[in-house]
């Protein structure tokens, strides 16, 4: 079985910055200051989705183009100017008027709220078992600013999609170790829920962590409980170190779900 020894384990042995290359989070650690880390994080995390490679390339282009201050340029710039700064972006299925559309979105959210993390408090409350509804409270008012239904950055909570990106964005965020940066001080990790993407899923799937046949919502929920279970407090504290599992040459994966799955050391 999936035992706390085997997680810490794995957790000692990976979840350090040496091994965060090529993770969008990397960009995430140039930015001290946790109003222009939470924009970074926004765009690195709305973007991971796809190659590695194309990945950062995307996440780069993006903040290179917001450099040196997201806040700054969010600030000084007319929608029409961020429109026209992202007219010929691409990646994958998202478009520049998506990028810009999201940007313009956090400027508005900035100007009301102070901060995305002012705004997402706003729907947060201590009662919440989980930061879904401060999470689809935030989503909502995005794409509420820009009149905007859909927009493949910003998926909907409230429509059942796992929200692996922004789930992730908030582990970033809410989370503090030495991977993750944190900065939103105020929310508690016991709140957060797993970002769950294919490769997540399979390997909770296999240890019996859900039989839902699904990767949705739900199903990221009841994983989360499952690791809840072991480290109540911080349920998602393993999910940058069990991500590594088949992502890098050095780790086995089959081999680790072998020895959970008979018992073995």
């Amino acid at each position: 079985m999936l035992t706390k020894k085997k997680l810490d384990k794995l957790y000692e042995t990976y979840n350090h910055r040496e091994f965060v290359h090529p993770d969008p989070l990397e960009f995430l650690y140039s930015y001290p200051d946790i109003p222009e880390r939470e924009l970074a994080g926004l765009v690195a995390s709305s973007l991971a989705y796809g190659r590695v490679a194309q990945i950062l390339k995307s996440v780069s282009l993006v903040l290179e183009k917001m450099s040196p201050s997201p806040r700054a340029f969010l600030m000084k710039s007319s929608d029409k100017s961020i429109k026209s700064s992202f007219a010929n972006f691409k990646h994958r299925f998202t478009t520049g008027e998506e990028m810009a559309l999201m940007l313009i979105g956090t400027k508005r959210v900035i100007k009301e709220y102070g901060s995305l993390y002012n705004c997402f408090i706003k729907g947060y409350r201590d009662t919440d078992d989980t930061i879904l509804p401060a999470l689809t409270s935030l989503i909502d008012t995005l794409n509420n600013i820009v009149k905007r239904n859909k927009n493949s950055l910003l998926p909907s909570p409230s429509k059942g999609s796992a929200c692996k990106r922004l789930n992730l964005f908030l582990r970033w965020m809410i989370r503090e170790d030495e991977v993750d940066p944190g900065g939103w001080n105020r929310i508690p990790a016991s709140k957060l829920i797993i970002p769950l993407d294919t490769h997540m899923y399979s390997i909770c799937f296999t240890l019996n962590m859900t039989g839902r046949k699904q990767a949705n919502m739900q199903t990221a929920i009841d994983i989360t409980k499952a690791f809840g279970k072991i480290v109540p407090d911080d349920p998602v504290r393993y999910d940058f170190a069990l991500t590594r599992l088949g992502i890098r040459k050095d780790t086995d994966k089959d081999s680790f779900l072998r020895e959970c799955l008979t018992g073995e050391d």
